[in-house]
């Protein structure tokens, strides 16, 4: 059940758009009742589906046809409800579109109807413009075919966190997945014992204590001089195993373990199919379950003996100053086997459904359209766009299912 709190948010958000979005988006036809506004009416239909013009008893029939062909204009006239020759029309469309990009379309005679000579790219989100000359009189048309955009304000994109990139050149990471622990790294452990045998007069640290280099540890009593001399800790760390107590005889044991916890290492299992692509040096990025937060290294080094399992270890080191990495904690890696510039990309968090697409929203002023994408490779972060984008397109990257939520709400369509 949502709480007032998140309903006022929504209702806020939908205010917001509502009060935002402009005549690039429209309004869906219940909202408009809602408010007492007209809706507008659909568009007249002609027999092949398309849209009808007219001027006085001259009308034009405009269809976008994409059956077994990529999207072209086709065009039926009448004059008083009589077929035109299509060779008797001189006909031009112009499509205007956002950031007043213009594509100036042909027609050419074919069979009954006038046939574009230019594919209609998508989107189909244009002001169409056009222009028919017939028995020397000219007709023109104007109107608005919006698909896939809205209006938001700088301020309201702001507010709701919309953040937006240049799509332009990226370096793909290729990784590989694996899994391992965090381990104590064993060049940073010291054993301790005393130099010369005898009684333990007193003992400073206890398991779990954390001491410096140069620390008191513990006094002992020589059993031949029968002096007293003090056991120093040889580096900074914590004590991990105590074996001494006052009173006790030394007896050649190992009195103290000394961790230095600020470096751990990462192994991690490397199966056979990723063997040959995981090596030294490569970049890694480790996650500790029960922390969740990525850091970066390096792999240090590759075993050459497999274990039972078949895997073999790839060792990486990491910086540990504040002790988060504990020894024995599961961990999940992301090696980087391969590298791949292509010349266009967008963040994946920009990436949103829209009918049978995947696209982002190209931000133009104030706004906002999909933009239908053809892609390629991708790594975590990246994926590469093949078409449907043009290199310099400021794209919305974080937040992109707000644009998509206001577009939805507005309910544009286009002529097909």
């Amino acid at each position: 059940m949502k709480t007032l709190t998140q309903l006022l948010y929504i209702t806020l958000l939908s205010i917001l758009l509502t009060a935002c979005s402009g005549s690039g988006s429209g309004t869906d036809t219940a909202t408009k009742i809602a408010h007492g506004m007209e809706a507008e009416p659909e568009p007249e239909k002609g027999p092949h589906r398309g849209r009808l013009l007219k001027d006085g008893d001259f009308t034009l029939e405009l269809s976008i046809f994409e059956t077994g062909v990529p999207p072209e204009f086709r065009v039926w006239v009448t004059e008083q409800d009589q077929p035109v020759k299509p060779d008797e029309v001189d006909l031009t469309v112009k499509l205007i579109r956002l950031g007043d990009r213009v594509d100036t379309i042909g027609f050419k005679p074919q069979d009954d109807f006038l046939r574009g000579d230019t594919v209609i790219y998508e989107p189909h989100s244009f002001v169409v413009s056009m222009e028919a000359v017939y028995n020397g009189k000219t007709h023109s048309w104007q109107y608005d075919n919006f698909d896939g955009r809205t209006k938001i304000g700088a301020e309201v994109a702001e507010a709701f966190g919309l953040e937006t990139l240049i799509a332009g050149p990226v370096v793909l990471q290729e990784t590989v997945t694996l899994y391992g622990r965090i381990m104590t790294n064993t060049e940073r452990v010291r054993e301790v014992s005393a130099r010369f045998d005898g009684v333990i007069q007193s003992v400073t640290p206890s398991i779990g204590d954390s001491v410096r280099e140069g620390q008191s540890l513990a006094k002992i009593e020589s059993n031949e001089s029968l002096k007293s001399y003090t056991i120093k800790a040889p580096i900074s760390g914590v004590i991990t195993q105590r074996d001494a107590n006052p009173g006790e005889q030394t007896s050649g044991r190992q009195l103290f373990t000394i961790t230095d916890t600020s470096s751990v290492w990462v192994d991690l299992s490397v199966f056979p199919a990723d063997r040959a692509r995981v090596i030294a040096g490569a970049s890694v990025t480790i996650t500790a379950a029960i922390r969740g937060q990525p850091v970066e290294s390096t792999i240090a080094r590759v075993n050459v003996q497999a274990e039972a399992n078949q895997s073999v270890t790839a060792r990486a080191v990491l910086d540990n100053p504040d002790g988060q990495f504990l020894p024995g904690t599961y961990v999940t890696a992301e090696v980087t086997v391969g590298t791949h510039p292509v010349p266009l990309a967008v963040k994946r968090t920009g990436l949103q459904a829209f009918r049978d697409f995947t696209v982002v929203y190209a931000q133009i002023g104030d706004e906002y359209e999909v933009r239908m994408l053809e892609l390629g490779r991708q790594d975590r972060e990246w994926i590469e766009v093949l078409g449907g984008l043009e290199p310099g397109t400021r794209y919305v990257s974080e937040n992109s299912y707000l644009v998509k939520a206001d577009i939805e709400k507005s309910g544009a369509s286009h002529d097909h």
